[in-house]
């Protein structure tokens, strides 16, 4: 544990929870995109499963567990209870050309060929592109509300200060994960256009619109 690594761990947690509460009090999945929700609580659930096999400590089993339980309530929450608020129109994007490349990636290039770290390797290549059908709604829609840009800045900077917790480990411990550390760069290189927009338009008060 080091302080990007924590830093990482609440923005995240602070992402799931600003949608959450999105969701919850607007009684509205209106500007959040399904098809993403559906791709992150199948990264949480292939990677996660270790919980089943392998201890680190509280915190770590804890984490672990809100993540996959977030996901699924999310997942809940826009396709059951607020099903008829759900935007099925602009949220089009092919889930199937991101779960299939990812998959065979996964067992092309891992760690070691088990089904624990194929799948924990699918996970990360997954999570590096889970956002695309987020934005491109956002793009279809032409803008986003300010609580759902703000749950994008969040989720955008958990994997941008993971990213920095890699590269302290590397410094610090001299260890290093390649597939995580570039699964990671290129989801925050999907991230920088988004945040370019956060930082000059939302937080000056302003809507956050996304070229079509």
């Amino acid at each position: 544990m080091n302080i990007f690594r924590l830093l990482a761990d609440l923005s995240h947690l602070l992402a799931i929870i600003i949608l959450l509460l999105k969701i919850w009090k607007t009684r509205s999945c209106a500007g959040i995109s399904g098809k993403s929700q559906i791709l992150f609580s199948i990264v949480y659930t292939t990677r996660y499963l270790d919980l089943l096999t392998t201890f680190v400590s509280p915190y770590n089993t804890i984490m672990k567990i809100v993540f996959v339980a977030a996901s699924y309530a999310t997942v809940y929450l826009m396709y059951v209870k607020f099903k008829a608020t759900y935007d099925h129109n602009h949220d089009t994007f092919r889930i199937e050309f991101l779960l299939i490349p990812s998959l065979i990636l996964a067992l092309l290039i891992n760690r070691e060929f088990t089904l624990l770290e194929v799948l924990w390797t699918f996970s990360i290549y997954l999570e590096s592109v889970a956002i695309l059908p987020q934005l491109f709604l956002v793009s279809k829609t032409g803008e986003a509300e300010s609580i759902t840009s703000h749950y994008l800045f969040a989720l955008g900077s958990y994997r941008g200060l993971y990213i920095l917790n890699w590269l302290y480990r590397y410094i610090v411990e001299d260890h290093y994960e390649l597939i995580a550390i570039v699964a990671g760069v290129v989801q925050t290189v999907l991230y920088c256009d988004f945040f370019y927009l956060y930082i000059t338009k939302v937080l000056k008060g302003k809507k956050l619109q996304l070229p079509a």
